[in-house]
């Protein structure tokens, strides 16, 4: 886990096995000059985003040795784009259930615009840069792995 200074807006960054939580996220970017904070959690659904209709009985997320680098590199980039605050972002590997937080980012800015596309542009980047891996199992029995580029 990564924790910093109270001068460093980015306040709190993990990969972590152990289930999420939404106050801790939310409680790690609060800031009295933020006058906005945006949130955002990410649970898993009980079917594939991308086939529907398709059941998911289980998933899991596995994360490549530079998965925490690589998030605050994004952190780094989100926090010298906008005016922040306060950042945060929690990402589970492991296995989860249906309806578990699977990633919480929260950004406060000093107004809710700049919290808003800060907070979407957190949750895009660490997506689309992080190296964190979904494992999804339906309930045909078949397998896919989500997010794994060779």
């Amino acid at each position: 886990m990564t924790a910093t200074t109270e001068h460093d807006p980015i306040r709190l960054l993990d990969i972590r096995e152990a289930p999420l939580s939404v106050d801790e996220v939310y409680g790690a970017v609060g800031d009295p000059s933020a006058g906005g904070t945006a949130l955002f959690v990410g649970t898993v659904r009980d079917h594939d985003g991308h086939a529907e209709g398709v059941a998911v009985t289980s998933l899991g997320y596995a994360a490549h040795p530079t998965a925490a680098a690589e998030l605050r590199r994004v952190a780094e980039g989100v926090a010298a784009d906008f005016p922040v605050r306060g950042l945060a972002a929690v990402h589970r590997i492991g296995e989860l259930a249906v309806g578990e937080p699977a990633v919480v980012v929260a950004v406060a800015c000093d107004h809710r615009g700049e919290a808003f596309a800060a907070v979407r542009r957190l949750i895009d980047d660490l997506k689309r840069q992080v190296p964190i891996w979904k494992h999804q199992t339906f309930a045909d029995g078949t397998q896919e792995w989500v997010g794994v580029r060779a």
